[in-house]
Parts: C-alpha cells; sequence; structure tokens
C-alpha cells in the first residue's frame, strides 16, 4: 500500500491506494497555518488513520509547496513561509520512524498524471499547473525530475518570453522581479489584466464566460492570454520538447484553451511543426496527493 500526502496551504490531505492504485482511504484536515510542528503533527495523525482504515502499513509519499534544499537539507522556495529553513524530511521521518520520500507538488502533479493519468502513455511529461500561481512539474518514465537544484519545472518566475513593448517591464512578481511569466498566465494574472483593460473586477470562471457570450472586453482578454501562455509554453517546448503537455489549476478548466492553444504555440517552437497534444488532466485536485503515493512506484 503506498500513502501520499498533499500538504497545502490551506489543507493536507491523505490517500492510501494499493498497488493498481484503487483508493483505500482518504482524509483531510486544515492546514494549521503558521504553525509547523501543528502541520507535522497533523501529518502523523493522516497516516495513521489512513493505516488503520486501510487495515495495513504502508509508503508515506509527501508533496510539498517548495523543496528540500540540496545544499543545506531545509526547506526552501515555500509559499507556506512557516515552513522555509525546517529540516523537514529528518523530523517527518523521526515522527513517523520511517523513509519518507519528499518532492515539490507540482512534480507530485506530473508523477500522478505520468503513472496513470493523461501521460500515462507518454515517456515524457511535462505537468503545467496555471491556478492562482504558476508552476510546472516533469516526469520521466513516471519519474520527478527534481533537478540539481530541485528547481526542475519552476517556470513561472522567468521572463514572459518575446515581450511586446506594452508588457515591459511587467507586473510586481512577490518574488522580487518584474514580468515573472506567472504575473500573465496565472488566474490571478489574468483577473489584473481585465481589470486594467475593462475596470471590471472578475474572476478568471467569469472572465471565461463572458468570452463566451462575446463580450469583447472578456474576448481581448482571453486571446491576450492565450497568447501568453503559448509563448510560455514555446519557450519550454523548445528547450525540453516533451512528449505530452499536461494542463491543471483552475485555469485547466477552460475548455476553449485545448483548441486555441496549439496553434497559438506553434509559430515559436523552433520546428517545422507542433504536434505535441496538449491535454487536461485526468485526476483533477487529486493529483498532487495521488503523485506523492506514487513516488514509491519503484
Amino acid at each position: 500500500m503506498r500513502i501520499g500526502i498533499d500538504w497545502g496551504g490551506t489543507k493536507i490531505e491523505g490517500v492510501a491506494l494499493d498497488h493498481d492504485g484503487a483508493v483505500l482511504a482518504r482524509h483531510r484536515v486544515g492546514t494549521p497555518k503558521g504553525d509547523y510542528d501543528g502541520c507535522l503533527a497533523a501529518i502523523v495523525a493522516l497516516v495513521a488513520e489512513l493505516e488503520r482504515e486501510a487495515g495495513r502499513k504502508g509508503t508515506v509519499g509527501i508533496g510539498i509547496p517548495g523543496a528540500i534544499s540540496p545544499r543545506t537539507g531545509l526547506i526552501m522556495n515555500a509559499n507556506s513561509t512557516w515552513n522555509i529553513g525546517r529540516p523537514l524530511d529528518t523530523d517527518i521521518m523521526g515522527a513517523l520512524g520511517r523513509e519518507v520520500r519528499i518532492e515539490n507538488d507540482a512534480n507530485c502533479f506530473a508523477v500522478s498524471e505520468a503513472v496513470d493519468g493523461a501521460g500515462a502513455r507518454y515517456g515524457v511529461v511535462w505537468g503545467v499547473i496555471i491556478g492562482t500561481g504558476a508552476g510546472s512539474g516533469i516526469a520521466i518514465d513516471g519519474r520527478a525530475l527534481g533537478g540539481r537544484n530541485r528547481i526542475a519545472g519552476e517556470w513561472g518566475h522567468n521572463p514572459t518570453p518575446w515581450p511586446r513593448d506594452d508588457e515591459r517591464p511587467g507586473p510586481q512578481c512577490y518574488c522580487g522581479k518584474r514580468g515573472c511569466l506567472e504575473t500573465f498566465i496565472s488566474g490571478t494574472g489574468i483577473q489584473r489584466d481585465h481589470l486594467a483593460r475593462t475596470g471590471h473586477q472578475l474572476v478568471a470562471a467569469e472572465i471565461a464566460d463572458l468570452m463566451r457570450s462575446g463580450d469583447a472586453g472578456a474576448t481581448a482578454t482571453y486571446a491576450d492570454y492565450v497568447d501568453r501562455l503559448a509563448r510560455g509554453i514555446a519557450h519550454v517546448v523548445n528547450i525540453l520538447d516533451p512528449d505530452v503537455i499536461v494542463l491543471g489549476g483552475g485555469m485547466s478548466n477552460v475548455d476553449e484553451l485545448y483548441r486555441d492553444l496549439p496553434a497559438a504555440i506553434t509559430p515559436y517552437v523552433f520546428s517545422d511543426g507542433f504536434e505535441t497534444p496538449v491535454v487536461r488532466n485526468t485526476h483533477g485536485d487529486s493529483s498532487g496527493v495521488r503523485g506523492a503515493a506514487w513516488l514509491w512506484k519503484d
């Protein structure tokens, strides 16, 4: 049995999977915000409850926002800032009394979709998460690619490629730089752009609905969004050339993206065509926790 834990900013979810990926047990609790020790205790309790319900012990994989620094062994780049600088692997293995595998949550998403999701037929899976922020993960033959510096897939904090004059220097990003791709292609990015264009504060789903109704402002906002997302994707395709691109996060629910993105990506790809499938995820919000469990696939 494999146990996966998805440690998010608002919830900590746990799932127990059997050998074939069927769910044996699932539970979630609210994240004790600002309380690192409380989060550890919540994970230990979740593992115990999952094992009690499933009636057996299992391996444990944990997906986290951020990564374990290869230099210090401490958490880095976590938007749950109270975790930064903590020796999570040592602490959680001590608390559980067993080996634990820990990976970035976006990489867990990619692993989940690569093992038994939308990318299951492909060797190199690039999982693109476009929600409140913009991140991604890479899975090769069903295993996460963390990278030497543990930042593989961190495309959201690169500059927006092929920028137009009106996109420079770009919005201020929380990371301290301006014009990061995340500031344009996240759900919050499209909301900011639409507000600047129309003066209307709407969430991404509302903008998409207005676009479908023919609203001129929403149509322009959507067109800019597709172009920016296409440029960002093409930039990575030119480096990684994945076998499939799997979209996740709230923006992945905009159906029109799967119709419009391939043609928008093609002009920016350094090849004589763009054949890479761009597909919706299979497991939705469950991909992160399932991917954490599949960290023990081998």
